[in-house]
């Protein structure tokens, strides 16, 4: 999909009438999808992140930021999946993590950045759809530096954001992240450009599926929110796990100043961001932001209801049936009709106000 001439937001039919009852809606109580205030469960990368090196064959069991992955985890009652979003030379939206994407060749290993490829070589990459066609070898590089086979059990092809919104089970939400590199200082120009595309695409095929924005980039996330006025921005932010060189990034309080600033709907902080200053949470809610968390503590039930506990609106984890299970079982209101032949839940942690206040205190020393 190239763009011939700037997309002009004014120019799309009816950017502003998304019909009532699928608004995605965000409140001081918590986000709301249709009429209904809840907890929310999001897919990390669909269901669930690849860790190669990881002894748990969750990690590896299905190819990531897949349509596979992505109707895998939507058998489950998750609200939305996440997924990375960037943007090819051609201007085409494609659904992948890293910035770089690897190969092997003869024993080399090649590296090439994702928005310096056009769609065609992007797709070239891993299994194709074509029978009898074989793709380049996936590699990737993990955090410590070693390249390794990109080996799951369940494999699939490459995949566009349009493709997504064709071939994903209608009622999933997409968390649409804008993904940037880092390490790169985007000019204006380039970040709106880059934005029109993936808005073309959302714009056209999004129909009645909820969405949400969020970015780690700071400028991105602010231009996404005046390019359009359909669906929320959430900011994404490490809440001061990692410093960068942009101080927008390195805080809560910082994360909520820009939201606050630029009209954002909302954060979506790493959760030991959250643990560590616990106290922040009603400080945000107080600013009428809703509060997502992502990270490696969502996969643990407890950390999950914890977050519950303390007002958070949601999570993005990675064991997509072993938190909803547990969400289903911990999070039901205690007032909520029990369906016929479901059991009462009777393993939910009961707390006092005094015994979550010690919690809170507690827990940021636990994370440190």
């Amino acid at each position: 999909m190239a763009l011939t001439a700037a997309v002009h937001i004014s120019d799309v039919p009816n950017l502003d009438q998304v019909p009532d009852k699928y608004a995605t809606r965000f409140s001081s109580q918590g986000i709301e999808i249709g009429r209904t205030s809840k907890f929310l469960v999001v897919g990390h990368r669909g269901n669930g992140m690849n860790l190669l090196q990881s002894a748990d064959r969750r990690m590896k069991a299905v190819k990531e930021n897949s349509i596979l992955s992505f109707n895998a985890a939507a058998n489950y009652p998750i609200d939305f999946i996440e997924f990375d979003v960037q943007v090819t030379k051609d201007d085409c939206p494609v659904i992948f993590h890293d910035d770089f994407i690897l190969t092997q060749h003869n024993g080399t290993v090649y590296e090439r950045r994702i928005t310096e490829l056009s769609l065609a070589e992007f797709l070239s990459y891993g299994p194709q759809r074509e029978e009898g066609v074989a793709g380049k070898p996936l590699m990737r590089k993990t955090k410590d530096g070693k390249i390794v086979s990109w080996t799951v059990e369940t494999d699939d092809s490459a995949c566009t954001l349009k493709e997504a919104f064709e071939k994903v089970n209608p009622s999933i939400g997409f968390n649409i992240e804008l993904k940037f590199d880092d390490h790169i200082v985007y000019q204006q120009d380039y970040l709106i450009h880059v934005l029109k595309a993936v808005l073309h695409v959302v714009l056209e095929y999004a129909k009645d599926r909820p969405i949400i924005f969020s970015s780690f980039q700071p400028d991105a996330a602010l231009l996404v929110k005046n390019l359009q006025t359909c669906y929320p921005v959430f900011f994404l932010t490490n809440g001061g796990t990692e410093i960068y060189y942009d101080v927008r990034r390195n805080s809560l309080e910082e994360a909520t100043k820009l939201c606050l600033e630029g009209g954002l709907e909302g954060i979506v902080s790493e959760v030991k961001g959250i643990f560590r200053n616990p106290g922040l949470v009603n400080k945000i809610k107080e600013s009428k932001l809703s509060l997502l968390t992502y990270g490696k503590l969502n996969n643990v039930p407890e950390a999950v209801y914890m977050q519950h506990l303390m007002g958070i609106d949601g999570v993005i984890v990675d064991f997509v049936e072993q938190v909803t299970e547990a969400v289903c079982k911990l999070v039901k209101k205690p007032d909520e009709v029990l369906l016929e032949g479901e059991e009462k839940v009777q393993n939910r942690p009961q707390f006092s106000q005094r015994e979550l206040s010690f919690l809170l205190k507690l827990i940021p020393e636990l994370i440190q």
